[in-house]
């Protein structure tokens, strides 16, 4: 038994419509490595119920596990808002979000992350997003925090996945490999500013919660 395995077993289970969602990802898309899967859809779940949000916001749906696991921490009259860049997956994001009575909760934006938040910042939400998980393109997490931070209301969350990339983010042979670079600049940038409450916890491939302490 691994560690892995061994803590999933300990950890609150999967529901049946998660299951369902693992099982089809894993048949049917390419790369389903990129689901985030039991272990972190619990810390997902449990985050998002800490913090009781009405507004939450996802940039990157992929097959919309992760948007199911963060809505279960929504308000009564809570909204999440996600956000996918690949048309191909449209058909099956939203078959899996109706699979669950909180998929009534999300609306799902196809297509380019950030044009989509610029359209939001001309139309803010009242209040601000509460929450706000970055898991899209890694080459546009700088402007992802750029373009989210002033839609966020103050003492909010955001939390950023594969912020430790597999380990690359500190392995010399990976100084020139492109998707790195721009992690650790994120990381740095993430660290330099001082509007931020941060830390890096080594969940998979790195989960990084940042909370805004200062405003804009």
């Amino acid at each position: 038994m691994t560690i892995n395995e061994y803590i999933e077993q300990h950890s609150s289970p999967e529901s049946e419509v998660l299951q369902r969602i693992t099982r089809s990802t894993y048949l049917e898309v390419i790369n389903p490595r990129m689901l985030s899967g039991h272990l972190q859809g619990r810390v997902l779940s449990m985050l998002s119920q800490m913090i009781c949000p009405k507004h939450i916001l996802e940039l990157g749906t992929f097959t919309g596990y992760s948007a199911l696991c963060l809505a279960e921490g929504l308000t009564e009259d809570g909204k999440l808002i996600t956000i996918e860049h690949n048309d191909e997956m449209e058909d099956s994001i939203r078959r899996n979000l109706a699979l669950s009575p909180l998929g009534e909760k999300i609306e799902l934006l196809i297509g380019d992350a950030k044009e989509a938040l610029k359209r939001l910042g001309d139309k803010p939400i009242d209040g601000g997003f509460d929450l706000v998980f970055i898991d899209a393109d890694k080459k546009e997490y700088c402007d992802y925090l750029d373009l989210v931070l002033p839609l966020m209301r103050q003492g909010g969350w955001i939390l950023a996945d594969n912020t430790l990339w597999d380990g690359h983010i500190v392995e010399p042979e990976y100084d020139k490999d492109r998707q790195t670079i721009v992690l650790r600049a994120f990381n740095e940038k993430v660290a330099k500013d001082k509007r931020l409450e941060k830390v890096i916890l080594p969940l998979r491939d790195g989960l990084t919660i940042i909370r805004l302490i200062h405003g804009n």
